[in-house]
């Protein structure tokens, strides 16, 4: 059978990387790249680090408002599945490229499968919220990665074709974490193991507002440990339209977006994490590794109730409390499944479309 596979960003490129292996065991793929992310830091580096396939549609859409953007996908996609005729459309995800795909395959009429179905933030000023539960309910298979995700569902009216398949990311950790732990990345910074924090943001909520983003810095700033900072291109150029970047302490090294392998390795030997990214707070958990989320909901709700996420949002003394005060909790429980995700998710994918 054929699937046609549809990533546009970083987190969909981690997803994918995994389950594309499987996919090709028994079926076609069609790899289709929306080209949300296009920087070498954001794009291509994962390709050549998780093996992943060259795609067979680069669509080059790039940067813009979320309508335009998403729009652009809608048409690219539309004329890419009307080409090729899969018998299942995949996407991961809540990003515009997910949406866009959902939306395309839908109104093709042809089987929708999602990846990271369930999740809930119940935050709906959070473009991720709207594009992740419009695609759950396009969708004729929805793949969930936790018992909460199912649930989220079942509340929704959507039990058909519902499945509890673990999370791929485990799956991918799983089999790269010991290539991580090879990686060069804390000799190059010159950092060493638990001796600073790892933070990350990108969401518009933090970046676009002055206010959101000036508050977060100015609590780094009063760390006294070292952040490492992989600072995200559109992050980049707010802090410099802001006039942010010249009030960076020396606690804060920014470095450009790394790949993988090296970001895997930088959270393993970070003391905490700090981002607003629903993939680093996952990862974070995966890792056992305390997690402060800069945002006032996570779809991640797990992490929180399990105690190894906090969310502080942009308040900075509680910002600051949760730097000093989050620790790893003696508990660990594997929320999201024990790494064979892709493999259940590939079994009723052929169930279905036989």
């Amino acid at each position: 059978m054929k699937i046609a596979t549809i990533i546009g960003t970083r987190p969909n490129f981690v997803k994918c990387a995994p389950l594309s292996k499987e996919i090709r065991k028994k079926h076609e793929e069609i790899l289709i790249h929306t080209g949300q992310h296009y920087d070498y830091e954001m794009n291509k580096i994962f390709f050549d680090q998780l093996d992943i396939p060259k795609p067979d549609y680069h669509l080059e859409v790039g940067s813009g408002n979320h309508g335009f953007q998403t729009a652009e996908m809608l048409k690219k996609i539309e004329g890419v599945l009307l080409k090729t005729k899969p018998n299942l459309v995949l996407v991961f995800g809540d990003c515009n490229s997910t949406l866009a795909g959902a939306l395309a395959s839908s109104k093709l009429k042809i089987p929708l499968g999602h990846i990271e179905a369930g999740l809930r933030s119940f935050d709906k000023s959070m473009p991720e919220e709207v594009n992740r539960v419009l695609t759950d309910h396009c969708s004729d298979l929805l793949f969930a990665p936790t018992k909460n995700a199912v649930k989220n569902l079942e509340n929704e009216g959507l039990t058909k074709n519902v499945y509890n398949t673990g999370d791929v990311m485990v799956d991918l950790l799983r089999n790269h974490k010991n290539i991580a732990k090879k990686s060069n990345i804390l000799n190059k910074l010159n950092i060493e193991k638990n001796q600073y924090f790892l933070a990350t943001i990108h969401r518009a909520g933090n970046t676009d507002d002055k206010n959101n983003i000036s508050k977060i810095i100015e609590s780094f700033i009063e760390i006294n440990d070292e952040i490492i900072f992989p600072i995200h291109p559109r992050t980049e150029k707010k802090l410099k339209k802001y006039g942010l970047l010249k009030d960076l302490s020396k606690n804060i090294r920014l470095i450009k977006p790394v790949g993988y392998i090296e970001f895997i390795n930088l959270i393993m030997n970070s003391k905490k994490v700090i981002t607003d990214s629903g993939g680093v707070q996952k990862e974070s958990y995966i890792l056992k590794k305390p997690c402060i989320t800069l945002r006032e909901r996570t779809e991640w709700c797990e992490t929180v109730s399990n105690g190894w996420n906090v969310l502080v949002g942009t308040n900075k003394k509680k910002i600051l409390k949760a730097v000093y005060s989050v620790n790893s909790p003696s508990a660990y429980i594997e929320l999201f499944g024990k790494g064979n995700a892709c493999k259940k998710i590939i079994k009723k994918i052929s169930n279905f479309l036989d």
